[in-house]
């Protein structure tokens, strides 16, 4: 069985010492620690500023690392995590290429079982839908170690949203992105003193400066462009037969229209390999693709775009809290939100397509704050320091709402 490594102890570092007036209770949670499963860039930036604020209150902190964070031709985004001072990080390898989603889950099953029985953590963050969010999800719950699930209760037009409802079913706690959202774990069964609203996490990284300049992005970056779109287009499981024509029309699409687009490469879902094919067909000139970025950085260069195009939850979250025009595509992010600058349409229909483009290229929007105004990682501590959060049963029962 491959062992998890520990790197980045520096957690001393950045405890703060407790404020005098601090009583016995709450000095005792601030003492526990906390693990937060991150398996991918998009997870990391919803989890990255929980885990700060965490840290920067006390908290011992620590990252489990795995999924596309390991690999490779993802970014090895896995540096990205250890970036952060002040906390431990452990790495896991938990797929190979062309590993179906069964085996990766049996894998991270395995793994974080050994993890959790090692290290004990007394509260197990976890987010969203993906298959390594499941594995934590179940091995928390046959071994009744708290765990919290952050932003349950959203819906999609994906497979993925049974995952998310079954870690909602796992969970201990939730830390949900809206009212709704926070109505539909209730409807899962779930007790309303067990449901917290912080708001979408990563609205954190945007609601201040981002720490560099446009200039700097595009030096790092080497974009040779300032006036472009961002696009980001993600397979979508239950459909990988019709992935690759949905690349195609797509981004033929975005050739046709003449404009500069900044490409971030697609995750690992199954279907990727279709998306990565027609990417390398763009033509290098007007399409600067990456395998990722900084959040930092990501944040100004969203900032400084003119449009986002494809299928990712920064295009229907980010997009609409910055005011930037965005085009969702395809059926991924069906239900997850409605925004005075969102706008849909299916890959097949370019005409749709360059007409939005045309049409919305460069406009500004009220910035739209339906999903918080970026203070989530503020809620999550307030609700973590206090010590009747730490009382909640693990045992579960079904709660009934009028």
């Amino acid at each position: 069985m491959p062992r998890t490594l520990s790197t980045n102890d520096h957690t001393q570092k950045h405890q703060r010492p407790l404020a005098g007036g601090v009583g016995k209770e709450v000095q005792a949670c601030m003492s526990k620690s906390i693990v937060f499963v991150t398996g991918t860039r998009a997870d990391f930036g919803k989890l990255a500023p929980l885990a700060v604020a965490a840290r920067d209150q006390g908290f011992a902190v620590s990252f489990f690392v795995t999924g596309m964070h390991m690999l490779e031709q993802y970014g090895l985004t896995k540096i990205e995590v250890k970036r952060m001072e002040g906390v431990e990080v452990h790495e896991f390898l938990n797929q190979r290429a062309g590993d179906p989603q069964d085996m990766i889950l049996a894998k991270t099953v395995i793994a974080f079982s050994d993890f959790a029985l090692e290290h004990k953590p007394d509260l197990v963050v976890i987010h969203g839908d993906r298959v390594e969010a499941l594995a934590c999800s179940l091995v928390c719950a046959t071994n009744y170690i708290p765990s919290a699930h952050i932003e349950g209760g959203e819906v999609s037009g994906t497979i993925d949203e049974m995952f998310r409802h079954c870690n909602s079913k796992l969970a201990t706690y939730h830390f949900v992105s809206s009212q709704d959202a926070k109505r539909r774990v209730m409807g899962l069964g779930e007790t309303e003193n067990s449901i917290h609203v912080l708001g979408s996490p990563e609205l954190d990284f945007h609601a201040g400066p981002s720490g560099v300049t446009i200039d700097q992005v595009f030096e790092r970056y080497e974009i040779p462009f300032d006036d472009f779109g961002i696009v980001i287009f993600h397979p979508v499981t239950s459909e990988q037969e019709t992935m690759g024509q949905q690349a195609v029309n797509l981004f033929d699409a975005l050739v046709q229209s003449g404009r500069n687009y900044v490409v971030i490469a697609p995750n690992n879902d199954p279907g990727s390999d279709k998306i990565f094919d027609q990417i390398a067909k763009l033509p290098s000139e007007r399409f600067r693709t990456l395998p990722s970025m900084r959040f930092s950085h990501f944040s100004e260069l969203m900032k400084n775009a003119n449009f986002m195009v494809g299928n990712s939850s920064a295009g229907v979250r980010e997009a609409p809290f910055l005011g930037l025009p965005s085009l969702d595509i395809g059926t991924r992010q069906t239900n997850r939100a409605v925004a005075p600058s969102l706008f849909s349409s299916a890959a097949k229909n370019t005409d749709d397509i360059l007409g939005f483009l045309t049409q919305y290229w460069g406009q500004k929007y009220t910035p739209h704050t339906a999903f918080g105004e970026g203070r989530a990682a503020e809620h999550f501590v307030n609700a973590i320091k206090d010590p009747a959060f730490w009382t909640q049963n693990l045992q579960k029962n079904f709660q009934d709402h009028e």
